[in-house]
């Protein structure tokens, strides 16, 4: 971590300034604009999105372009102070001149790279900086491109660091990011200025390594943490330095594995403590498996199967970069099981804040350098240290954070130039094969190094080999089994889908609206100049796994179509993961493209633009259970039963399963005591438990079929408790659909409201539809002689109703109401 010790050396601006919007390249200077021209009031950090948003003059909806007009913001600064000071720029976007006092100081030419300048406080100055528009220098050419790609609407973006957020029709929204966009502050001449480093070495001792330079008189040193502290020696030059060892220090581990231990680093200066952040051990591998062509992760010694999804902005107008933005979405991640989200190369680089929450939630972060898609001219010196400088400064931000686990030389360039049949030479450059990982050895050798994402096969989108994108059970509709075919080893992204919301927010934001609506098109995402949506690949799965056309059920009963289309997407990757996650998978590890959507309707993501979670939400919330329990339907050869726990402690379990008739019937049952181990898997064969051959699977088709469910239960013996179920439908799902009576109950407990759930039958894909509350569990199967008690979670602090609504079940036309 490099950073100003907090104190009265710096001082935030973010109040008092002003925003001038004017034509292009129209005025040079602040001086040339005409006094007549209105201006608003803003914040900073901040964009003109954001102001004009404020302002009641732009729709996130239905945007117009920002990047055809200059933006100046401008900031009067009264002080008593008169002293040389600097002035830091945490992220300006994109082109920016800033004038003090008139006169030009500096130019920014990154989004992504922070910038300091030094200057001589008067006592009344001017700050302004001027944010050029962005489309006419889009416009210009650079050494000439062997690919170029289709998803983004402009080629000029390979020239300039900018994110590609509002330049990807049928992504996202075309929303362009222009403004101070990160903190601007002014540091004083006395500031302390800390650079930071922790590791953990192979005996488990932490290390934390610490520098500091400052123009100050300081006179002793000493860091501590984690209880042990160390004098700081002092150089000729008057600099601090040394470093904290730490035995047998408490490792953070993701939160599925562990406890994220994490521990205080703090500096005493001359008697005063500073509070420096905290900071966590672990020690990260990449597991090439037994044939070398595997991709996983240990951690501190133990394979762990990551799971989580693609990150993609806290709010796309605001581009936020709080503890306070970051967390409902990384909280939801957490609880959802996940323990690794990936910031892909087409977004930008977030905050030593999100690093924070993740390190405090136990959330591996696998990120991208900003890179994505294009063919970069890295022998264009300038813009080759462009981008050295704004990757040391990230990786130099958040050194502390063990959450830091991946850093990836970016997104889909080598998939693009080997698409196009380029030869591997061009589309592998020394950009992303020499000169990040030198970088990341220099400034995090704790973090692993991927050269590119896709990469790793004989052909980089090979998912059978390295790490892949795989889009085979999704955007190729493939059938479900082709996620075992394609001998998955590692998913930076998968499994996309035009994922559902839940009514509540469809009534607010697409009220009254067929889905086949042009609005509600237009928010559908799509490949550019692809002749098919996301919502087509959603139909092809709901044919397939309820037998229906998605177009005449969708004219004949839109209320059921949504819904068996968020029973669809929910089902599809709930099996999927099963299929990856049961022992013997040649997969270690998979992330969804992607954890949020950036504006409400049937997006990518997993969770709705207003934060509210989908249905494909709850089903990863199972399928990632650390103690978990699947099925896999092995033909001929049975139904197996894979057992999971990935926890550090052991646990004595029940593991019962039966094969239902008409969804109620037990045809044959069984029960089995059982220990897990920390951190084992196993599998049983359904046959064992049985202790006779039953055709489990219906391959053999000796008669009628006998049963059209199978269920399994996984119970923790001292409590009773369901730990984890799982459901296996030899027939499919449509015979199992059943019009099952529910009996629901609703209780209160100290101001916490629960909702009790039984059936008479086989019960799929049960949900709660209330408004003002989500339900903790949502879209699940329920079997006979189950109660499920969820809790119902107000979705705001101000939520004083009490909670009724309504229970469906597919199957059922019946609602049943509390």
């Amino acid at each position: 971590m490099r950073t100003y010790l907090p104190g009265e050396s710096e001082e935030s601006l973010s109040e008092g300034w002003t925003l001038t919007l004017t034509p292009a390249d129209a005025y040079e200077t602040p001086a040339d604009i005409p006094a007549s021209l209105e201006s608003l009031h803003v914040s900073v950090p901040g964009t003109v999105a954001q102001a004009l948003e404020a302002a009641g003059k732009f729709d996130r909806l239905a945007p117009r372009p920002l990047n055809d007009r200059d933006a100046w913001y401008r900031l009067t600064m009264i002080s008593d102070a008169r002293e040389r000071a600097a002035l830091r720029f945490d992220g300006l976007s994109t082109i920016a001149e800033i004038f003090f006092n008139g006169e030009l100081i500096a130019a920014s030419q990154s989004m992504f790279e922070r910038l300091e300048v030094p200057v001589e406080l008067t006592g009344a100055d001017e700050l302004c900086i001027c944010f050029r528009a962005l489309a006419p220098r889009l416009e210009k050419t650079g050494p000439r491109a062997r690919w170029r790609p289709q998803m983004m609407n402009t080629q000029g973006l390979r020239l300039i660091r900018t994110t590609a957020l509002g330049y990807m029709p049928g992504w996202c929204p075309e929303i362009h990011a222009a403004g101070p966009w990160r903190p601007i502050s002014l540091i004083r001449q006395e500031a302390v200025l800390c650079t930071l480093r922790s590791s953990l070495d192979e005996a488990g001792t932490g290390i934390v390594a610490i520098s500091l330079e400052t123009s100050r008189p300081i006179q002793s040193a000493r860091l501590g943490c984690a209880g042990y502290s160390a004098d700081l020696s002092k150089d000729e030059n008057g600099k601090f330095s040394g470093e904290l060892h730490i035995p047998d220090v408490e490792t953070w581990w993701p939160h599925t594995h562990g406890r994220p231990a994490l521990h205080d680093t703090l500096l005493e200066l001359d008697g005063e403590q500073h509070r420096l952040g905290r900071t966590g051990f672990r020690r990260v591998e990449i597991d090439h498996g037994e044939d070398g062509n595997g991709f996983g992760l240990k951690v501190n010694g133990q394979p762990v199967f990551s799971r989580g999804a693609v990150w993609t902005t806290a709010d796309i107008v605001r581009l936020p970069g709080t503890g306070a933005d970051y967390e409902p979405w990384l909280r939801k991640a957490a609880e959802a099981g996940m323990n690794m989200i990936r910031i892909g190369g087409t977004m930008a680089y977030e905050t030593p804040e999100f690093f924070a929450l993740c390190d405090e939630l136990g959330i591996m972060v696998w990120q991208d350098a900003m890179l994505a898609n294009f063919d970069y001219p890295a022998k264009d010196e300038s813009l080759r240290q462009h981008i050295v400088t704004e990757i040391s400064q990230f990786l130099e931000a958040t050194a502390l954070s063990p959450s830091l686990t991946v850093f990836c030389g970016g997104s889909e360039m080598y998939q693009q130039g080997a698409m196009l049949g380029l030869p591997e030479q061009i589309w592998k450059g020394t950009l992303t094969e020499e000169v990040l990982p030198e970088l990341l050895a220099e400034k995090r050798p704790d973090a692993a190094y991927v050269a590119n994402s896709p990469s790793g096969g004989a052909l980089p989108f090979f998912p059978n080999a390295g790490v892949g994108h795989y889009y085979g059970v999704g955007a190729y509709c493939r059938p479900l089994e082709d996620a075992r075919r394609a001998d998955l080893r590692f998913a930076a992204e998968c499994l996309a889908f035009a994922n559902i919301p839940e009514q509540e927010t469809l009534d607010k934001y697409l009220p009254g609206m067929a889905v086949h609506d042009p609005r509600w098109k237009a928010r559908a995402p799509r490949d550019r100049g692809a002749s098919w949506d996301f919502e087509d690949v959603r139909g092809h799965y709901l044919n397939l796994l309820y037998g229906v056309e998605p177009d005449v059920l969708r004219r004949e009963d839109g209320g059921l179509y949504l819904d068996m289309s968020r029973a669809a997407t929910a089902e599809v990757m709930e099996a999927t993961f099963a299929e990856w996650r049961r022992s013997g998978s040649s997969c270690q590890g998979a992330l969804v493209w992607t954890l949020q959507d950036l504006v409400p309707g049937a997006g990518w993501g997993v969770i709705d633009a207003t934060g509210r979670p989908k249905s494909v939400w709850h089903a990863l919330k199972r399928a990632f259970r650390p103690i978990q329990v699947t099925f896999s339907d092995e033909g001929t050869n049975g139904l197996d039963i894979h057992l999971i726990n990935e926890t550090g402690g052991g646990l004595e379990a029940m593991l019962e399963l039966s094969c239902l008739r008409e969804g109620v019937q037990p045809v044959v049952h069984a029960k089995r005591p059982l220990t897990l181990l920390p951190r084992q898997s196993q599998t049983i064969a359904a046959t064992d438990l049985f202790g006779a051959f039953f055709d489990t699977t219906y391959a053999y088709r000796f008669g009628p079929p006998s049963h059209d469910v199978t269920v399994a239960r996984l119970r923790d013996v001292a409590t009773g408790h369901v730990i984890a179920d799982a459901f296996h439908f030899p027939l499919g799902r449509k015979k199992a659909l059943h019009a099952a009576n529910l009996q629901v109950a609703i209780s209160e407990t100290s101001g916490n409201w629960s909702l009790e759930i039984g059936t008479d039958r086989l019960a799929q894909s049960v949900h709660v539809e209330v408004q003002g509350y989500y339900a903790s569990e949502n879209w699940f199967h329920l079997g006979p002689g189950e109660t499920r008690k969820i809790s119902l979670l107000p979705e705001t602090p101000a939520t004083e109703a009490p909670p009724s609504g309504e229970v469906v079940s597919l199957g059922s036309s019946r609602r049943f109401s509390f």
